[in-house]
């Protein structure tokens, strides 16, 4: 097997002399893990060839040809769906390093001059190409008999980690592209008499295809947003709770969803609905990824198509004083913009700000009522020095605007740490001015998701798992530090110091709200409140239902608190 003689120089057959015990996981290098043989009984229960990632830029080091493959890395790198379909990429390069606690950072970095060898880092070393259940169950059953430190990965966009861990054994969910529109779904264990219009989304499925596939039938779901759509539709992103530009009109994907189908840590297949399980459904909406178990497929809500109304606006200055004014009043219109029945995303900094918002079933003679005093009242402010410019545009289809504004690549493929809050309408009612100034001083700048609010707001926060926070909030926003390739880790705990104070800044000014959990900080304190809410106890009685191998653990879900920091030994 390859894993065994291409990953010894690359720093983790040092890991040989250590041992695993039953309060361990077992990684790559220990005398506990599996040898050939047992890697051949495997191979011989599942559909794919094993797989043996490795690090994204290592066709840029020797023995590989830099001037092939190389070109293809240098190409795709920042691009989310090139990194989706690597075995080994990230989406946030930084978790594909590993930092050890002298400080060394193992890496294999695209910029070749920093260092002179390819190291695996926390890219895992070996996993299963699942393309059926039967070999999520085989590979689930592998890690529990070998005691094995699991990861399960769709697509890698994930901000804390969770889809990788160094020396680990690897389930891809990323080739499971199954897709089936019913107009008349029934859920397994329901009445015939309930049926939806559904889609069914296989773990791989993205968001592009997702988009492509119900626009197809004339409808429409709720969905993330990510450039070239590259976020998986039926992974992390619904399971943490799942934002959205139509989340006003229709709920959090969470809200949506009618069944999945799940591989349990004892290796069986169940389907989860609100007939059969609905304890492990409810979980599995909004109480986070890779906690559970490993999701095969999810069947959504669809709606009718319909047009949109959408405002684009966008000023500048060098004077963060007036820009302070613009966003301070673009803070205090926003209950009335959302009970209107606006939403969309806007980018935040102390020199630009920009926001691109819609609302379904809007003339463009009702777009431009509602939003007019707002722009009135920035183009009164250019005498001092900014610069405006808006405009509205009617679009006949949610997906003709979707596909205009993020079919494009570029946003990943670099190092970050980010945090996030959810902002209550309590505070922009009550408080905007205060909440105004504490976010306008955030460095750096920061994503505005006006997601919340409308249908968010109006469901039962106890129906599925989602914090409970999302249901007050309008607003969620999302922060964070960026650094280069070749950092040193006290360059980046210098970074990490200051999210920190960003943090307790927001937090102050919001202090009874929460987080969003799929854009989250590893440096929440009490995490447990921030990213579940009431529902913790909850969901850690679910977890320990389901989940008695405790085989899937991540950072900072349900659980984890039993875990050191790499999350191998119990604690």
């Amino acid at each position: 097997m390859r894993v065994f003689n291409v990953l010894a120089p690359l720093g983790l057959g040092a890991l040989a002399c250590a041992s695993s015990s039953s309060d361990c996981r077992c990684i790559y290098g220990e005398t506990c893990w599996p040898n050939t043989t047992q890697f051949d009984q495997l191979q011989g229960q599942i559909s794919q060839p094993l797989l043996h990632p490795l690090p994204p830029a290592s066709p840029c080091y020797p023995p590989s040809d830099p001037s092939g493959n190389c070109t293809a890395v240098n190409q795709g790198w920042g691009d989310g769906n090139w990194r989706s379909s690597q075995d080994g990429a990230m989406q946030s390069t930084n978790w594909e390093t590993f930092t050890f606690k002298n400080g060394t950072i193992d890496a294999c970095y695209l910029n070749t001059t920093i260092t002179k060898i390819c190291e695996q880092g926390s890219v895992p070393v070996v996993g299963v190409d699942a393309r059926e259940p039967s070999d999520i169950q085989a590979a689930v059953n592998f890690a529990v008999e070998h005691n094995l430190r699991l990861v399960v990965k769709n697509t890698g966009h994930d901000y804390l980690g969770r889809s990788t861990a160094r020396g680990s054994f690897m389930i891809w969910t990323h080739n499971m592209k199954n897709i089936t529109y019913n107009s008349s779904f029934v859920p397994e264990g329901a009445p015939a008499t309930e049926s939806y219009e559904a889609i069914t989304l296989g773990a791989g499925v993205q968001w592009h295809e997702a988009y492509d596939a119900i626009q197809a039938q004339g409808r429409v779901m709720v969905g993330g947003a990510s450039a070239g759509g590259s976020v998986g539709a039926a992974g992390g992103w619904v399971l943490g709770g799942g934002h959205s530009s139509l989340a006003p009109s229709f709920g959090l994907g969470a809200d949506n969803v009618v069944e999945m189908g799940v591989v349990l840590s004892t290796g069986e297949y169940v389907v989860a609905n609100s007939y059969q399980r609905p304890d492990l459904f409810w979980a599995l909406r909004g109480g986070g990824g890779g906690t559970y178990g490993v999701v095969t497929h999810v069947t959504y809500h669809t709606y009718p198509s319909f047009p949109v109304a959408a405002v684009f606006f966008e000023a500048n200055t060098t004077n963060t004083d007036v820009m302070q004014t613009v966003f301070t009043e673009f803070t205090r219109i926003h209950p009335a913009i959302s009970d209107a029945g606006w939403s969309g995303y806007a980018l935040i900094s102390s020199e630009a700000m920009g926001f691109f918002y819609i609302a379904p079933n809007t003339s463009v003679a009702q777009a431009n009522a509602t939003f007019d005093p707002f722009f009135t009242f920035a183009q009164n402010l250019t005498s001092q020095g900014l610069i405006v410019s808006n405009y509205t545009v009617p679009f006949d289809s949610w997906y003709s605007w979707y596909t205009t504004l993020f079919n494009t690549t570029g946003q990943v493929g670099g190092n970050s740490q980010i945090s996030s809050r959810l902002l209550p309408r309590e505070s922009f009612e009550n408080n905007y001015e205060q909440l105004a100034k504490t976010l306008f001083a955030l460095p750096g700048g920061y994503s505005w998701n006006f997601v919340a609010g409308g249908e968010v707001s109006r469901i039962d926060p106890d129906s599925v798992a989602v914090n409970p926070a999302w249901r007050d909030a309008l607003v969620e926003v999302a922060y964070g530090e960026s650094w280069d390739e070749g950092a040193t880790s006290g360059e980046i705990d210098a970074l990490i110091s200051q999210l920190k104070q960003s943090m307790a800044a927001v937090s102050a000014i919001t202090p009874n709200s929460g987080a969003y959990y799929n854009e989250a900080s590893l440096y929440e304190v009490d995490f447990q409140y921030t990213f579940f809410g009431e529902h913790y106890p909850s969901l850690l009685a679910i977890k320990d239902k389901y989940d008695p191998h405790r085989l899937f653990v991540v950072a900072k879900g349900v659980g984890s608190e039993e875990w050191d920091s790499e999350l191998r030994c119990r604690s």
